[in-house]
């Protein structure tokens, strides 16, 4: 099944937190569907410029026509947005004025079942976001470890049942090759108790999320990505992340602190006002935006989603 159709989480939040000026240049670091792009460009003139990453091929195809029937001042690049540095010089882009996350798989990718990345329909294990990725789904559960496995269940799903779920791969995976979503998500399903199962939610979500992180390095690939957003930023800019889990929530969260917060700065009578040095960067919703009961009901993938902005102020 091949889909295009895809919501755009929090989306008039994000907008609104770009304080975009017509004139600016933003990057959109996960193009996708192009939900958020395609409200940006409709906001800039033909002096401002939109850039926009995704490493998924089938993702630029639709998108580049969706956004060519808006305006024609955009470019993508085909690259994780961990390079968006490197990226940026190569095009003579060296400050922006906003740069938009939106972290969440898109629709189409869960809903894609030749993709590998849905518990819901029988597929090739895969998980990859790039196709030009060697690693996969397929080749972790075959070959890694049984500690390995463990960890990354443990650290990236935070599935309580991740030694269970670890020997039981390592113990099927001896009888024949786990090559497929569903012949995965049998094996989860037999390492839970049954109280476990009868709890709301797919069994196998963690599980699939952990290993969707390991193929495509997603953790380390957002902080260098976020360290190079904020190392572009004008003064006056933004960026807006949106996250869909506690792991990713937490580098956002640190990184913003890092950079908005400087430790032990305090007032005392020994310390002249004016040598107290100040960040350059602030947070400016100090409390995570998170989606209206209206967005909820439309749209219940956008439940765990938390926004965060950060500015650049001098």
């Amino acid at each position: 099944m091949q889909t295009n159709e895809h919501i755009p989480v929090l989306l008039n939040e994000a907008i609104a937190g770009l304080n975009i000026k017509s004139g600016g240049i933003y990057v959109d670091m996960t193009l996708g569907r192009a939900g958020h792009s395609s409200e940006i460009l409709k906001k800039l003139n033909n002096e401002g410029c939109l850039i926009c990453f995704d490493q998924d091929l089938e993702a630029i195809a639709y998108s580049e026509t969706k956004l060519q029937q808006i305006a024609s001042n955009f470019k993508i690049i085909n690259d994780n947005f961990r390079n968006i540095v490197k990226d940026l010089d190569q095009i003579n882009i060296s400050q922006v004025d906003g740069v938009i996350f939106d972290l969440g798989v898109s629709s189409p990718q869960f809903d894609e079942d030749y993709r590998g990345f849905s518990y819901r329909y029988d597929a090739k294990l895969d998980m990859r976001m790039s196709q030009n990725n060697k690693l996969t789904a397929e080749y972790i559960v075959n070959n890694y470890s049984l500690e390995n496995l463990t960890k990354i269940f443990k650290e990236y799903g935070e599935d309580k049942y991740s030694y269970n779920i670890a020997k039981n791969i390592c113990k099927r995976r001896l009888i024949k090759p786990i090559e497929t979503t569903l012949d995965l998500v049998e094996i989860i399903k037999s390492s839970k108790p049954k109280k476990e199962l009868e709890k709301i939610g797919h069994p196998a979500k963690q599980i699939f999320q952990a290993l969707r992180i390991e193929v495509n390095d997603e953790l380390n690939a957002l902080k260098e990505a976020l360290e190079g957003a904020i190392q572009k930023l004008n003064i006056g800019g933004r960026i807006v992340v949106i996250t869909f889990h506690s792991l990713e929530d937490k580098i956002v969260k640190n990184i913003f602190k890092k950079y908005s917060v400087i430790e032990g700065n305090r007032l005392n009578d020994y310390i002249n006002p004016k040598n107290i040095k100040t960040p350059d960067y602030k947070e400016v919703n100090r409390k995570v935006i998170t989606p209206s009961e209206e967005e909820l009901k439309i749209n219940r993938r956008s439940k765990s989603a938390k926004l965060r902005i950060l500015e650049k102020i001098k």
